[in-house]
């Protein structure tokens, strides 16, 4: 079934966003990326639904869990908020499309986290992993006409002078350097989108481990400790096959 939801998503994305052959760049593809990104938003506001059910009625408490998917959620906003400011949203059917579409996925989701949060999660990172592939394809396609453009003015609060607790919250991979996107022309910004995705993949995986609930936390918890070998394993795994297959094998974004 969750194989089936992102093969539905990816193939509407397909059917009426398809992006001209040239190098030059097109609106129709910040369309796609609008509605992409309203849905993408969508499952980390469904996870917080349910945990704050679940802490509400008293049954688990995760305050580490709320703050990382909402700083993937808040992640997620700007990624829409770069479309919308290219342009993204101006027509009314985009609008609509994008906003039933999370209307449908969110009712999908919630009981579906309930009943099983590692799916809910492999539902999450499946649609992460298209986001990168999809961005990465963007960036090799129009590289050069990407690096004439300017960094819209939100983008370049969010990287360089928004809250930045909330943009290490959901780094996975952070040693003793934290990751600070350059942020300077159209290029720069969706690098940065790309290797958020690929962050966010990184997060789900570590979110279906078995031993989640004891050991996935905060970056930024005092009591923080080493993610375990096997989730670091999967991580590197997943995370090395996506970026060696992206370029090789793009997948259609027009």
């Amino acid at each position: 079934m969750i194989r089936l939801l992102v093969n539905l998503l990816v193939a509407v994305l397909n059917t009426f966003y398809r992006e001209d052959d040239g190098p030059d760049l097109s609106v129709q593809v910040y369309r796609r990326f609008f509605v992409l990104e309203t849905v993408a938003r969508v499952p980390y506001f469904a996870y917080l639904s349910v945990l704050h059910l679940y802490e509400t009625m008293g049954w688990w408490r995760k305050s580490d869990w709320l703050k990382i998917h909402f700083a993937e959620a808040w992640n997620e906003l700007h990624h829409l908020l770069i479309a919308e400011a290219l342009g993204g949203d101006r027509f009314w059917l985009d609008r609509l499309l994008a906003r039933a579409g999370a209307f449908v996925y969110y009712w999908i989701l919630v009981p579906v986290y309930m009943i099983s949060p590692r799916t809910a999660y492999h539902f999450m990172q499946l649609v992460e992993e298209h986001a990168y592939q999809t961005y990465d394809t963007f960036l090799q396609k129009h590289e050069a006409a990407l690096k004439a453009e300017p960094a819209p003015e939100v983008a370049t609060k969010y990287y360089l002078e928004g809250d930045m607790y909330l943009f290490d919250e959901f780094q996975m991979s952070l040693g003793s350097e934290q990751r600070r996107p350059q942020i300077e022309t159209l290029y720069d910004v969706f690098v940065a989108v790309r290797d958020d995705e690929l962050e966010h993949v990184k997060t789900m995986i570590a979110c279906q481990q078995t031993d989640a609930q004891a050991t996935f936390q905060s970056p930024h918890s005092a009591e923080k400790l080493a993610l375990p070998e096997a989730t670091q394993v999967a991580i590197a795994e997943t995370t090395q096959q996506l970026v060696k297959e992206s370029p090789a094998e793009p997948v259609e974004i027009g």
